[in-house]
């Protein structure tokens, strides 16, 4: 072979590994790119729908306190409720997105907190519809059961920002 074509050989050569390595190194940096894309929608869902949870918690609680009252002001539950009421709906647009991102484990830990939110907003209603009704006969039982339903709330949302940190942390 002569030496010209040698080289022009070995130009074509290096020249397709050189091609080979520029796409196996533009679809890894794709994938680590992608990646990153997904673990940040999924830390800002998350994030979102904490922070949801977080102002929400706030008005239930504010209720729970009012409730709690000798003589709570009912015009002032009621409000609080309407913007509790609000707040819920923000909680509930912010796991259907939790839900979307995704993955299923995370959905049902978000499902777990749904669960103990509403089971804790049931006592929540029935606390107010008896203090509309001058009703005290179930006050003690109501507020002790709303305080072991805001424990077991808190726990959920303590589950799920465990599984979101470990969701967000991994590289699917």
């Amino acid at each position: 072979m002569d030496a010209g074509l040698a080289a022009v050989l070995g130009a074509a050569v290096g020249s397709l590994a050189t091609l080979g390595a520029a796409v196996v190194n533009g679809r890894v940096q794709a994938q680590a790119q992608q990646e990153q894309w997904r673990r940040q929608q999924r830390r800002d869902a998350c994030a979102d729908y904490l922070s949801a949870l977080h102002d929400r918690d706030i008005a239930m609680d504010a209720i729970l306190d009012a409730l709690r009252s000798d003589q709570p002001d009912l015009s002032d539950v009621d409000e609080k409720i309407r913007r509790f009421i609000g707040l819920a709906r923000e909680v509930h647009r912010t796991a259907e997105i939790v839900i979307l991102e995704g993955p299923a484990s995370l959905a049902n830990v978000a499902q777990r907190v749904t669960h103990a939110s509403s089971d804790l907003a049931q006592v929540m209603r029935r606390m107010a519809d008896d203090a509309r009704a001058g009703d005290t006969t179930r006050k003690a039982e109501d507020t002790a059961l709303a305080a072991e339903r805001e424990r077991t709330l808190y726990q959920a949302i303590k589950d799920f920002r465990l599984a979101a940190r470990d969701t967000i942390d991994s590289t699917n």
